[in-house]
């Protein structure tokens, strides 16, 4: 603990990965501590083809080691370490990381956030591979297929909705007889030729190979418990994301969900000092490329903080 580091940036997704980038290019000399999922939602995706930059696409995990090697290529450190407590209270800040004790003058939280699933046995084999939770970024690979998109909230409708661009029919499965969705979703939804509905159901297992994809999926009626199988190319979830920001709550202002609040379009905290990027902050937006947009402004962010102290 005796070194004292300018800059802590905990989280290794875009948005921490682009942060050390141009804060180590600031000379900064950024510590990352990249966590339990070193690379972010992006390590379970396979074909990334909406990054600019990449014509031919790349996979996620390929992906996020370039992001890694050009930050770290201009003087950022990274551990994969878990984050397990932090003291914002005074300065230096101090964080606590599988057993060591780290000490900084500012912090960049980019910790993310995780779709939440169904505990499905599936998802282990199949998430990546004919199961996703972002229809934004996997939609184009399911031209022509048949889709099962479980939820009943506006992100299900406007994800169903999205979906019918490249798919042959979405169904929508939703465990009660009516949707959470905004009035204006809702119709849009229940109007579209090519989405069908399943009510008072929940999926309960999905059929298929990491080879060969998702080929059927298992839906239980609620009621009356009958399980039914039904062909499907694809399983989307649009049953919410949770942001990782457990360890930072009662140090930082956060929303009743958990995401981080900023300040007047700035990477800013409630706290001065602690900026905070991509999706522990985003629940509208969740990609890639605004996740890493932001990580340029926290850093930047950090580094004019860092100017005035001095």
């Amino acid at each position: 603990m005796s070194e004292i580091y300018k800059l802590i940036i905990i989280g290794s997704g875009p948005a921490g990965l682009t942060a050390a980038l141009y804060a180590a290019r600031a000379n900064l000399n950024p510590l990352v501590l990249e966590g339990a999922q070193p690379g972010g939602q992006l390590m379970t995706t396979t074909e990334v083809e909406n990054y600019p930059g990449f014509p031919e696409g790349l996979l996620g995990p390929e992906m996020m080691e370039k992001f890694r090697q050009q930050a770290k290529r201009f003087g950022a450190s990274t551990l994969f370490e878990t984050v397990a407590k932090v003291d914002f209270a005074r300065k230096p800040f101090t964080i606590w990381a599988d057993g060591e004790i780290y000490q900084s003058q500012t912090v960049i939280i980019a910790t993310g956030a995780s779709a939440k699933t169904l505990g499905l046995q599936a998802e282990k084999k199949l998430m990546g591979y004919g199961m996703s939770a972002c229809a934004v970024c996997d939609g184009f690979f399911f031209k022509g297929k048949d889709l099962i998109v479980v939820g009943g909230g506006d992100s299900a409708m406007e994800e169903s909705t999205f979906l019918t661009k490249f798919a042959n029919k979405v169904t929508v499965v939703h465990r009660r007889d009516r949707f959470r969705a905004s009035k204006i979703m809702q119709e849009r939804a229940l109007k579209n030729p090519k989405i069908d509905f399943i009510w008072n159901s929940t999926l309960v297992d999905v059929i298929g190979e990491r080879e060969t994809g998702v080929k059927a999926v298992k839906i239980k009626n609620v009621f009356t418990q009958e399980v039914t199988e039904k062909p499907a190319g694809g399983v989307f979830y649009a049953i919410g994301h949770s942001p990782n920001t457990e360890v930072f709550k009662g140090q930082i202002e956060m929303d009743e969900i958990g995401y981080i609040i900023t300040k007047n379009g700035t990477t800013a905290t409630s706290l001065e000092g602690v900026f905070a990027a991509g999706d522990a902050v985003d629940h509208r937006y969740r990609q890639a490329v605004t996740a890493a947009g932001m990580g340029c402004m926290a850093a930047l962010d950090a580094e004019r903080y860092l100017e005035s102290l001095s």
